[in-house]
C-alpha cells in the first residue's frame, strides 16, 4: 500500500490543531552501538553532508562509523542526565511548558516534540498526531537561526512524511527567530543574572555551531543570522565591540568552516592576557553535547591551559520562564487565523450574567 491508512472520520468531528517542537536529535543512550545508529542516520542526511554519495558512503561506513561512535559515547556519558540525554530532557520540558503557556493564553492545541534524528522521530510523532485527528499543524524547529542543515532538513522530514499520507493536514513552518525581541531579551536577561551573581568578564564570547564556509557562498543565511543575533544581544547588554566576540564551534573534517573558530579564539584571548571569559551559545535553544561537553568541558580546559584564569559558561535558555514566554509568543503569532481559542463556557457566561443582573438589582 502506497499510503498509510487514515484514522476513522465522522462528520461534525472537531478539527484539532497541534504544535510540533522539533530539535536535532540524540542517541538513545551513551553507548557505542547507540551512537553508531544515531550517527549513521545523522551523517547520511544530504542536508548535513554535501559530498557526493558514492564518496561519502565509503568514508562514513569505512572510517567514521568504525571509529567515532566509541569516542562520542564517552563524551555523551560525561554530560548524561539521570533522566536521559540533556537535549531530549530539555526539549521535552519545553514542549510540556509550551503547551501549558498556550493553554493559559486560551489556545486549545496539542504540543508535542520530535527529533530529526533518533527518537521520537518526526514521522512517528506525525503519525500519532494524525491518529488523534489533528488537521492543522505548526512545525516549530528549535533553531533560532535558519540553516539548510537544520531547519530545511526538518522541513524535508515533514515533507517526506506527507508523501505517505492521503489526507495531509494544513501545515505551517517557523523558519527562524534569530532576531525575535522576546528571544533576545531572554538571552540578555540570562547574561545579566549571571553577571549579578558572578561579576562581569573581560570578554563575552558568543559561540554558534559551525557550518562549512562554502554554505555562505552558496546562499545559506545562517552566518548572517548568527551575526545579527550576536549584534542584537550585544546591543541589549550595552556592550562595545571590543567587549564581545562571535565565534563558531564544532568543526568537522579538513574543509574550511565559518570563522573565527571558538577554541582557537579562546586560546588566543588567553595568550593576549584576557583573564576571564564568559561563553554563551545563542544558537542552541537547549543545552546538549555541544554546549555541555564541547564548551563547558573542552573549551574551558583549552582556555585555562593557555593561561586564562577564569571561565564561565552561561547555560542555554532551556526552561527559563522568559525564554518560554518568548517561544509561546512566537508560536501564538504563527497560529493566528486558526481557530485555536477555547470557546467560552455557555453555563459560566449565564451565571456571570445572572450575577451581574442581581448585583444591578441590589444597587
Amino acid at each position: 500500500m502506497r499510503y498509510q491508512p487514515e484514522p476513522a472520520f465522522s462528520h461534525g468531528q472537531t478539527p484539532r490543531t497541534a504544535v510540533l517542537l522539533c530539535n536535532l536529535g540524540t542517541p538513545d543512550e551513551p553507548t557505542a552501538p547507540a551512537l553508531r545508529r544515531y550517527l549513521a542516520q545523522f551523517l547520511s542526511d544530504t542536508r548535513v553532508v554535501e559530498i557526493p554519495a558514492i564518496v561519502w558512503k565509503v568514508i562514513l561506513h569505512g572510517i567514521i562509523l568504525r571509529v567515532r561512535p566509541a569516542k562520542s559515547a564517552a563524551k555523551y556519558a560525561s554530560v548524561w542526565m539521570p533522566e536521559g540525554s540533556p537535549l531530549r530532557v530539555w526539549t521535552e520540558r519545553q514542549a510540556k511548558l509550551l503547551g501549558g503557556y498556550l493553554g493559559e493564553r486560551g489556545h486549545a492545541v496539542a504540543v508535542r516534540y520530535a527529533m530529526r534524528y533518533g527518537n521520537p522521530g518526526i514521522p512517528q510523532v506525525l503519525d500519532e498526531l494524525a491518529a488523534q485527528g489533528v488537521t492543522r499543524l505548526l512545525i516549530l524547529p528549535a533553531y533560532p537561526q535558519y540553516s539548510g542543515a537544520t531547519t530545511a532538513s526538518t522541513i524535508d522530514a515533514v515533507s517526506q512524511w506527507t508523501t505517505q499520507r492521503r489526507n495531509i493536514p494544513e501545515l505551517r513552518f517557523v523558519n527562524r527567530y534569530h532576531d525575535d525581541p522576546g528571544f533576545i531579551a531572554a538571552l540578555a536577561n540570562s547574561v545579566r543574572e549571571h553577571w549579578e551573581r558572578e561579576g562581569r568578564p573581560d570578554k563575552l564570547v558568543m559561540s554558534f555551531h559551525g557550518m562549512p564556509a562554502r554554505t555562505l557562498a552558496l546562499g545559506d543565511p545562517y552566518h548572517c543570522e548568527c551575526l545579527k543575533t550576536g549584534r542584537l544581544l550585544a546591543e541589549a547588554l550595552n556592550l562595545a565591540k571590543e567587549q564581545y566576540l562571535v565565534t563558531f564551534q564544532s568543526r568537522f573534517g579538513k574543509a574550511k568552516w565559518l570563522e573565527p573558530y571558538t577554541e582557537p579564539s579562546l586560546k588566543r584571548l588567553a595568550a593576549e592576557g584576557v583573564a576571564r571569559v564568559d561563553v554563551i551559545c545563542p544558537g542552541f535553544s537547549a543545552d546538549c553535547l555541544e554546549t555541555l561537553e564541547e564548551i563547558n568541558l573542552e573549551a574551558r580546559e583549552a582556555f585555562l591551559a593557555a593561561g586564562g584564569k577564569d571561565f564561565h559558561y552561561i547555560p542555554c535558555l532551556n526552561d527559563r520562564p522568559d525564554g518560554m514566554r518568548a517561544l509561546t509568543a512566537l508560536a501564538e503569532r504563527h497560529l493566528q487565523g486558526w481557530p485555536t481559542q477555547v470557546a467560552p463556557d455557555a453555563a459560566a457566561l449565564q451565571r456571570q450574567r445572572e450575577a451581574a443582573l442581581a448585583l444591578g438589582a441590589a444597587s
